[in-house]
C-alpha cells in the first residue's frame, strides 16, 4: 500500500493523483470550450451553461475517490454525475471530441495513450 502506518498518502503518490486530476479538468475544460464556441457562439470565455457543467465536473474530478485507479470518468463503473448532467456531457463530447484533433491535438492524443494503457 501506499501509505504510511497513520494512513496518510505518500507525496509521490499525491502528485500523481494530484497531476490526473488536472489532466481530467483540462481535457473536459477544453471539450467544453470548444463545444460552447461551436454551439453557442462563445468567443470570450464560456457562457453560463457551459460556465455550470465545467463548474460540475471539475467537482466530480476534485471528489472522485477512484482518481488514483480508473482512467477516465467516461471509462468509470460508477457514475457519480446527475442524469441531466451525464446527458448534457455527452452531447458535448460527442461535439467536441473528434474537433479535438485539430484544436489540442496532443491533448487528445495524451488522452488515447492514458486511455489505452489504462493509467
Amino acid at each position: 500500500m501506499h501509505e504510511n502506518k497513520r494512513g496518510e498518502m505518500s507525496s509521490d503518490r499525491a502528485e500523481r493523483i494530484n497531476n490526473k486530476r488536472d489532466r481530467e479538468k483540462k481535457v473536459i475544460g477544453q471539450m467544453i470550450a470548444i463545444y460552447c464556441r461551436k454551439k453557442h457562439g462563445s468567443r470570450e470565455g464560456l457562457c453560463s451553461d457551459c460556465r455550470e457543467i465545467l463548474e460540475y465536473a471539475n467537482a466530480r474530478v476534485e471528489d472522485c475517490p477512484f482518481m488514483e485507479t480508473k482512467t477516465f470518468c467516461s471509462d468509470c463503473k460508477v457514475h457519480c454525475y446527475r442524469e441531466e448532467m451525464r446527458r448534457r456531457i455527452r452531447e458535448i463530447m460527442r461535439c467536441a471530441g473528434p474537433r479535438m484533433l485539430l484544436y489540442h491535438p496532443i491533448l487528445l492524443l495524451k488522452h488515447i495513450l492514458i486511455s489505452r494503457m489504462g493509467k
